[in-house]
């Protein structure tokens, strides 16, 4: 298994799966769940609106991850996660790790064999950068099934850094 690091447009990957750090209500939000509904296009919602009709009508909840195609993304699929919101008191480091552990879950369940990650909970949900990368990456490190590359595609340089800082710590470097 292989980690990228990579700064830039998590749409714009060529990956069989991107997750998507949506809300609970799987109906698009700004940051990331934003971008990725408004790439994927109108049929993304209708998918999600399904899912909310059938087997989510609660929504998703905070930790767990659900597939949808990707419609008019490059990727094949769009795994939506609710990582936790620190601002609204959901600090347990146990969350965050569900928020990617369950997202590789359903990727090893579709068979991807690439998977570009946002920085799950580490925007408007308040995680700091730090303890988003540590957890990121040891939930990708430590996973039974894990795709064959695992690319965590990072807004801007500050939070490439910090994941670059990590990344290192975990190769014990």
């Amino acid at each position: 298994m292989r980690i990228e690091l990579v700064t830039g447009d998590i749409t714009e990957r060529n990956v069989d799966a991107v997750v998507n750090a949506a809300n609970s209500s799987l109906l698009g939000g700004g940051g990331v769940d934003g971008a990725i509904h408004a790439a994927a296009g109108p049929e993304l919602l209708e998918a999600c609106r399904r899912l909310r009709r059938t087997s989510l009508p609660a929504g998703l909840p905070t930790g767990a991850a659900v597939a949808t195609p990707g419609f008019r993304l490059p990727a094949r699929w769009v795994i939506h996660t609710v990582g936790p919101d620190a601002r609204a008191g959901q600090t347990d480091p146990a969350l965050l790790a569900s928020a990617f552990t369950s997202s590789l879950d359903v990727a090893a369940e579709l068979g991807a064999a690439s998977v570009a990650f946002p920085a799950i909970s580490g925007g408007v949900y308040g995680w700091p950068a730090d303890d988003v990368a540590r957890i990121g990456i040891h939930a990708v490190r430590n996973h039974p099934q894990p795709p064959q590359r695992v690319e965590f595609v990072l807004f801007g340089s500050p939070m490439a850094e910090v994941f670059r800082a990590a990344l290192g710590r975990a190769d014990g470097g």
